[in-house]
């Protein structure tokens, strides 16, 4: 079958009963228009409504593409950062909406940057750019962004990126650990919450697959710092303080 009658099968599905997780037109369109196939391994499967595996990362099943869109609300002409690139689809999906080259992607594992480089070409999307950064820090250099894609789970959006949105701009991204919940930010700290969802939590640098060795989250290096601390006493522990207090200046 043609993969232009799959693409129309699946966003059918996504947008009639049972699942109805699709309600706008403009991505409901997107999603029609993109060569899903270009980007997963095994075509025969690429417009089934599942999840896939490549490189150690998660490609989303296309209900939950259509969800992340749907909240994010890309309008034409945004400026887009989507942190996570993997294999590349959803940065497509996001140059459908908005000029492709207002589309920027990161993802902190080198072999995905490259893979989705070269899925995004193949496709027609050679004007996004695709680069390795750590998720937390965003890309700074190419802000403010009106749309910003974190596709991994955090208990709270990283402070870069917030910095990074513009001053009407929106952060979607999965909030939680066990139990997750898609959310919504803008400046402000105002929220909305979006149903149930599941995603793979934000690696730091060095706990992407692949890397020589897996880094300690900062909560858990200030967690260790206060024990040493905790653990230190008589002229060591007066020592650290005394250098605290001359460091902060008198009261």
């Amino acid at each position: 079958m043609e993969p232009a009658v799959l693409r129309d099968d699946m966003v059918d599905g996504l947008t009639s009963p049972p699942k109805e997780v699709l309600s706008n037109e403009a991505v409901a369109l997107a999603m029609r228009d993109v060569s899903r196939h270009e980007f997963l391994e095994e075509e025969r499967v690429a417009y089934a409504d599942r999840e896939h595996e490549t490189l150690g990362t998660r490609v989303l099943a296309p209900s939950t593409v259509a969800r992340l869109f749907d909240t994010l609300s890309i309008e034409d002409g945004d400026s887009v950062l989507i942190v996570g690139a993997g294999v590349g689809y959803t940065a497509a999906v996001a140059a459908e909406l908005t000029d492709e080259t207002n589309v920027h992607a990161i993802d902190i594992a080198r072999p995905l940057v490259g893979l989705a480089r070269e899925n995004l070409a193949r496709a027609g999307y050679n004007g996004v750019l695709v680069d390795r950064r750590d998720g937390a820090s965003g890309l700074p250099e190419y802000a403010p962004f009106d749309r910003i894609l974190l596709e991994a789970a955090a208990v709270e959006p990283p402070r870069a990126l917030l910095d990074q949105l513009a001053e009407d701009g929106r952060l979607v991204f999965p909030c939680g650990t066990q139990r997750q919940r898609l959310v919504s930010v803008s400046p402000g700290d105002k929220r909305r919450e979006f149903g149930i969802v599941s995603f793979d939590p934000l690696l730091v640098d060095g706990e992407q697959a692949g890397a020589v060795e897996r880094n300690r989250t900062e909560r858990e290096d200030r967690e260790r710092a206060r024990k040493r601390l905790e653990s230190r006493a008589g002229w060591e522990r007066e020592w650290i303080e005394w250098d605290r207090r001359v460091e902060s200046g008198p009261n």
